[in-house]
């Protein structure tokens, strides 16, 4: 899973995924943005959905998490942790190739964060 390629691969099999999800969900909402889905960025898409308002989707969560771990892969910090830069289980990243914490500092964030995430679902 470490492998460069391999990684850079699951992440493209991902985003593709995200931008099929995207098409079915704006083809009522904006319907002349499907040329824009399929060939803008990452971070353009990610500004498109919140001017749509869509801001406060699982599709939008997954998108900035997919544009977070292509810029670690980038920058070569994919797999550290996003709070105590400790490099991330494996299996974890095996389970969601765009995860950003270990599994101490997830935790810790549920268990801070547990009346806000609440509050939003």
């Amino acid at each position: 899973m470490h492998n460069h390629q391999d990684i850079q691969q699951k992440l493209q099999q991902l985003e593709l995924k995200l931008r099929r999800e995207l098409l079915l969900i704006i083809k009522d909402v904006s319907p002349d943005s499907a040329e824009l889905v399929q060939t803008a960025t990452i971070g353009d898409i990610i500004d498109f959905i919140t001017k749509v308002k869509l801001a406060n989707t699982e599709l939008f969560t997954q998108l900035m998490k997919l544009d977070a771990a292509l810029c670690q892969l980038d920058l070569g910090l994919y797999g550290l942790c996003s709070d105590c830069e400790m490099e991330i289980e494996i299996s974890r990243l095996i389970n969601d190739p765009t995860e950003q914490r270990c599994a101490s500092c997830q935790r810790k964030y549920m268990s801070e964060h547990r009346l806000e995430l609440r509050l939003s679902h």
